[in-house]
């Protein structure tokens, strides 16, 4: 494939939305007239698949035959990463293979079951109640992203890593920067080691005396059954601090705006919060906030529906398009809390790397959702939905401020 066919023929990869509640149009198309296509990366300038259709994007993560290892040629990056950084990046559990990744994730599963979330649910709910009792205080208008979008995940991925959470302000910062895929490869990687300096320190303080947090289970299970070096755990604590925060608090703050921008749904939950956990289903369907968690590379060539993707080439299997597939989710435009079919989406991924924080991510949602509107009840944008900045440059898609008042 030339450069000159790439650059005229192959539409670019991210696009661009037009409706701030909806996937980009061409997802749609795509679907319909070409579920497997390609694309041409913008960061890279380098070809990818698409695969757009739910049916399709379960066969391809939960297919054997592809890496998620990004080191491997072909891997579909969507940020930059200079060449000599990616030769020393240390894998992270989200970009290993078996059985490095069956390693790993089997002694930290244990931390996330559904029941040690349940037992969780106290204190989420303090700190989901200090928060908008400081919001009270301070009176309207505030911005919920600062005030408590941000706040309640960032302090319970904290307090179960065992990080200071009076660091926020910097390791938030780094955070946000690794999530933009426009930054340059400089401010990408620096954002990425001053991260890394900051976890060395506070593991090797672990090491020396542990504490009862995730990190020093862990680091007690490594010695008794070596499986990662320090360089590793650090890596690990990386993935779980910036996925711990940033995804649920994008989503903390985009529910609350499908909501008020659908009243007729808020008032659903108003009237009964049993309809809770669905709402909190629909509305991970409904914005569905990152593509960019399920990048492939084909270990050898897969036939799928027809199409042969070769060894080699990188694939991005789009959750956000299969969670729009409205042969699995009719009318999947429309918001209904009531979806009864909304628990099949894909926000979480699917096969060996679904999201393994995910029972804590839909308990903090349902905390979040149900106690804001209780103890709010006549919570409002303060500004025009037309004056919002949405994050269209971030992996994870979100809502920069979001002001409101009561």
């Amino acid at each position: 494939m030339t450069q000159d066919h790439l650059a005229t023929e192959l539409p670019n990869f991210p696009m661009t939305r037009t409706c701030p509640f909806s996937p980009p149009a061409q997802y749609a198309k795509l679907r319909e007239s070409e579920p497997l296509s390609q694309a041409v990366l913008k960061v890279t300038g380098k070809p990818a698949w698409l695969v757009t259709t739910h049916e399709h994007v379960k066969a391809v993560l939960g297919d054997s035959r592809v890496s998620s290892n990004l080191k491997l040629p072909g891997y579909p990056h969507q940020f930059h990463i200079p060449e000599e950084m990616l030769r020393e990046v240390r894998l992270m559990l989200l970009s290993m293979d078996p059985p490095d990744h069956t390693a790993q994730r089997r002694y930290l599963i244990p931390e996330f079951t559904a029941r040690r979330m349940r037992a969780l649910r106290p204190r989420i709910q303090e700190i989901v109640d200090a928060r908008i009792d400081a919001i009270l205080a301070a009176g309207g208008p505030v911005d919920l992203v600062s005030a408590l979008a941000l706040p309640v995940p960032s302090l319970v991925i904290c307090e179960l890593l065992g990080v200071p959470y009076e660091d926020h302000p910097q390791f938030e910062e780094w955070s946000a920067l690794m999530m933009n895929h426009d930054i340059s490869p400089e401010e990408y990687g620096a954002a990425v080691v001053g991260l890394d300096m900051y976890l060395d320190k506070l593991i090797t303080a672990k090491e020396a005396e542990p504490g009862d947090d995730l990190i020093s289970r862990f680091i007690e299970k490594n010695r008794e059954e070596p499986i990662a070096d320090h360089t590793d755990i650090v890596t690990m604590a990386r993935l779980m601090l910036v996925g711990g925060h940033e995804t649920t608090a994008n989503m903390i703050s985009l529910g609350v705006l499908g909501l008020l921008e659908h009243p007729e749904q808020l008032d659903a939950v108003k009237a009964d919060p049993e309809l809770l956990p669905g709402a909190v289903e629909e509305l991970l369907r409904f914005f569905s906030i990152s593509d960019s968690g399920t990048a492939r590379v084909a270990l050898e060539d897969i036939e799928l529906d027809g199409v042969v993707i070769k060894a080699g080439e990188g694939i991005l299997s789009l959750n956000n398009s299969a969670n729009h597939d409205e042969s699995v989710f009719p009318d999947a435009d429309t918001l209904d809390i009531r979806r009864e079919e909304a628990r099949s989406h894909l926000a979480f991924g699917y096969g060996i790397h679904q999201c393994i924080g995910q029972n804590l991510a839909r308990i903090e949602l349902e905390i979040v959702y149900g106690t804001l509107f209780r103890r709010i009840p006549g919570l409002k944008l303060a500004v025009p939905m037309s004056e919002l900045r949405f994050k269209d440059e971030a992996l994870v898609y979100g809502v920069h401020e979001l002001p409101v008042t009561w």
